[in-house]
């Protein structure tokens, strides 16, 4: 049996575009975090350098898992494959395993204060939430099979 799907008007293309651009400034920051050099990091308040060296190693594979699969997600929602929608609950589940756990054994908030720890995380978390949910939109009107 053939797999039908609409034709999906042009907002969603631009939304598709903004979230894989989305996922490309993921892989990015997840590359320049990951290859950040020694003199980089030297330059980093004394607070920052304990908490990059206490963080264990699948915080980096999560870090890498979240923004690799966003940006995978992004490029099926322009093949306009369902596939968008797995690789963007990876990234979700990712997401907030990683912020979780920065939230919970570290003091981050404390040091840093609610504004500075929590703005960002909370934004990409929302990012990630509206992504699948965005994908399952597109899954139920047949944009993407």
């Amino acid at each position: 049996m053939a797999n039908l799907r609409e034709t999906p008007p042009v907002w969603f293309w631009v939304v598709a575009i903004v979230l894989t651009l989305w996922g490309i400034v993921g892989v990015f920051a997840f590359y320049t975090d990951a290859a950040m050099s020694d003199a980089v990091k030297a330059q980093l308040s004394e607070y920052d350098r304990n908490l990059r060296a206490s963080q264990p190693t699948w915080f980096v594979w999560l870090y890498a898992v979240a923004t690799i699969s966003g940006l995978l997600g992004g490029i099926a929602l322009l093949a306009r494959s369902a596939l968008a929608r797995i690789f963007f609950v990876l990234s979700l589940v990712s997401v907030v395993l990683q912020f979780g756990w920065v939230f919970a054994a570290t003091d981050l908030i404390a040091v840093k204060g609610f504004v500075v720890a929590c703005a960002l995380p909370i934004f990409i978390a929302i990012v990630a939430a509206f992504q699948v949910w965005f994908a399952g939109l597109a899954r139920k009107r047949a944009w993407i099979a």
